[in-house]
């Protein structure tokens, strides 16, 4: 069948299903749920996958509600992953589209499986929770450590934005809590007798602004105080924070990870208290981008005529984080973005909220689906663009490492 055959064939079966999948993402946008809690979203999903011929595993990666979905032809060929998003922000709800984020992967990967048949290979479905990060957060860490992409060659996934853009940069994230423990004593009564814990915390921000100085520009550490004690004539005997330290790259955090935990450590000398300091979810790391994959997903934007000003020509970097990131430092991966709205909208905020189940919102869904579709039976049907692909990546995966210097 020629290509122009298959790629009207997918276009025709997304526009059959849409009314089906702007249902789905609707009643995911009315059912907001954050990590490791995402019940009625996973299973949302899980029920359409399965409606489509996918066979599902539930509860992976130690995931209460990930999933991997699985299409396979039998035949050889390339095994593809679309990864789905679906947990929303605490309090303020979907207001970062991943309502829209997971239908538009399971509609793709819906419309290109029986392709497979054809042409060869697999295409999966992974459901990976907590993108927003939270209890259990950062799914696609577990899934790259446990081994889920290892047999994969690629990875695509969409994200509803403002306007329509390449896969962003963005920067690794070490989510630390750091904890100290001393002893309890009356502030005024006896002073000499406690251990104050929430000292060694005050010193622990102390250092990490003087190391501010000899950081590469790219390191970025915020952090709050959890808890500072119960009243102020008691020595705390226990304080705690939570810090989210950034860098460009995974090997500048790792020796920034290092420095941090050294103050720590010298605040706890000092104060004589003990301490704690660790993940509270899985380490984030930044995404490689895979230039040639990109483009291959932009040429099918452009067969659309979208209208210029709602793309986004130059290439983005983002100063916060995403697990996205993981995946792409063992195989490539695309997350470019569709417009969800004619003006701007901030992530995060309640204009993208209502953007994500606007009448342009419900749109993208087609087209999303669409874009990633041809995206991924150009690598179905063309060994040496997805070749090309995999040398790029790997070339780009030394560059960061090498941006990655020791200071």
């Amino acid at each position: 069948m020629s290509t122009t055959q298959t790629t009207t064939s997918v276009k025709e079966f997304i526009a059959e299903r849409l009314p089906e999948y702007q249902e789905l993402a609707l009643t995911i946008h009315d059912h907001p749920e954050v990590s490791n809690y995402e019940f009625f979203s996973s299973e949302a999903l899980i029920k359409q996958l399965e409606k489509e011929g996918f066979t599902v595993e539930k509860e992976v990666a130690g995931h209460r509600t990930g999933f991997d979905a699985r299409y396979a032809s039998g035949k050889p060929g390339p095994t593809l992953v679309f990864l789905a998003e679906f947990d929303a922000l605490p309090g303020i709800g979907h207001a970062c589209g991943h309502n829209l984020f997971g239908t538009y992967s399971v509609l793709a990967a819906s419309a290109v499986k029986e392709w497979t048949n054809e042409f060869g290979g697999e295409i999966r479905v992974y459901g990976t929770p907590g993108e927003e990060g939270g209890e259990n957060g950062s799914a696609k860490g577990s899934f790259v450590r446990e081994g889920f992409f290892e047999d994969v060659d690629a990875a695509l996934c969409v994200h509803p934005a403002y306007r329509y853009g390449k896969t962003t940069e963005s920067l690794a994230n070490d989510p630390v809590d750091i904890k100290f423990y001393g002893v309890a004593s009356h502030a005024a009564g006896a002073p000499e007798k406690g251990i104050n814990a929430l000292e060694a915390l005050i010193q622990v921000f102390n250092g990490i602004n003087g190391l501010r100085l000899h950081l590469p520009k790219d390191v970025n550490i915020h952090g709050i105080i959890t808890d500072g004690g119960v009243a102020a004539n008691v020595i705390p005997e226990y304080a705690a924070g939570r810090f989210y330290l950034r860098a460009a790259n995974r090997e500048t955090l790792d020796e920034v990870s290092q420095k941090v935990e050294n103050i720590v450590k010298g605040a706890a000398l000092s104060t004589g208290t003990s301490y704690e300091f660790g993940l509270f979810q899985n380490a984030v790391d930044d995404v490689v981008v895979t230039p040639a994959f990109d483009e291959l997903f932009f040429e099918h934007l452009q067969e659309l005529g979208i209208p210029d000003e709602e793309i986004e020509t130059q290439q983005r970097t983002s100063l916060g984080s995403s697990d996205v990131g993981n995946v792409s430092q063992v195989i490539p991966t695309i997350q470019p973005t569709v417009s969800i709205s004619d003006t701007y909208i901030a992530g995060h905020s309640t204009e993208f909220k209502a953007a994500a189940r606007s009448e342009k919102g419900l749109a993208s869904i087609a087209i999303a689906a669409e874009l990633l579709a041809k995206t991924a039976l150009d690598l179905l049907q063309q060994p040496e663009t997805l070749t090309t692909i995999k040398k790029e990546h790997q070339e780009q995966l030394a560059k960061k490492k090498e941006q990655g210097s020791s200071f």
